[in-house]
């Protein structure tokens, strides 16, 4: 059984008179431990769509089932409570508050965790570690290059061992020997276990992953 399951989505945006359709009956089944990019041109309907699969962005109609429970079916509270347990996001600006070192920004998803104070850090602490940043614990963000900054915003991702990581074109900002390393990184998370989906522009992403779902004007093609 798929551990995500996409049927016939569709996500529409009204604008006064104008309708504009970004997901136009998306149909997706994604396995435990896999590792897809979602590729399109810009408008095609890729950052939508992994909204959509967050549990971010309630489609027009169609379902998304995710570990066998159906996303849009849990009220708001719940539904952000499966979020906070089960996803790891990481997006195209690090979004890392500037006053707090790395650790410090890491161990923000775990504000609403029951746990003490020094298991919040040792988890942190790991998470840093296994991003190949564990010397760099007490660094600010302007501290760090942009790829060990993408690298304490996937450590923030993964500090909860969600079943699944959501990235939003985690390169983009990256020159490609950061965008080589992270890419790298995504691989070698998925290796140890994790469901990686990443939305990305750049077909040289695609390479790492273990398929490619292609979008078009909203559509699978």
């Amino acid at each position: 059984m798929p551990l995500i399951e996409i049927t016939q989505v569709t996500k529409r945006y009204t604008s006064g008179d104008d309708v504009v359709e970004a997901l136009r009956g998306v149909d997706i089944s994604i396995n435990s431990g896999e590792f897809i990019t979602i590729m399109g041109q810009s408008g095609s309907g890729k950052s939508t769509l992994l909204s959509v699969l967050g549990g971010m962005n309630h489609p027009t109609s169609g379902e998304v089932e995710m570990a066998g429970v159906k996303l849009y079916r849990l009220p708001g509270e719940k539904l952000a409570d499966f979020r906070a347990q089960n996803l790891g996001f990481v997006f195209q600006s690090f979004h890392l508050i500037p006053y707090l070192t790395a650790i410090e920004n890491v161990m923000l998803p775990l504000v609403i965790v029951k746990m003490s104070t020094p298991a919040k850090k040792r988890a942190a602490r790991q998470a840093l570690e296994r991003v190949g940043l564990g010397n760099k614990l007490d660094r600010l963000p302007n501290q760090l290059s942009g790829g060990e900054q993408e690298r304490v915003a996937i450590a923030r991702a993964i500090v909860n061992n969600p079943h699944i990581l959501l990235a939003d074109e985690p390169t983009g900002n990256l020159d490609s020997k950061n965008s080589e390393e992270v890419m790298a990184l995504f691989r070698e998370l998925n290796s140890s276990g994790q469901t990686v989906v990443m939305v990305t522009h750049n077909p040289g992403n695609g390479a790492y992953s273990d398929r490619t779902i292609n979008l078009k004007d909203g559509m699978v093609i």
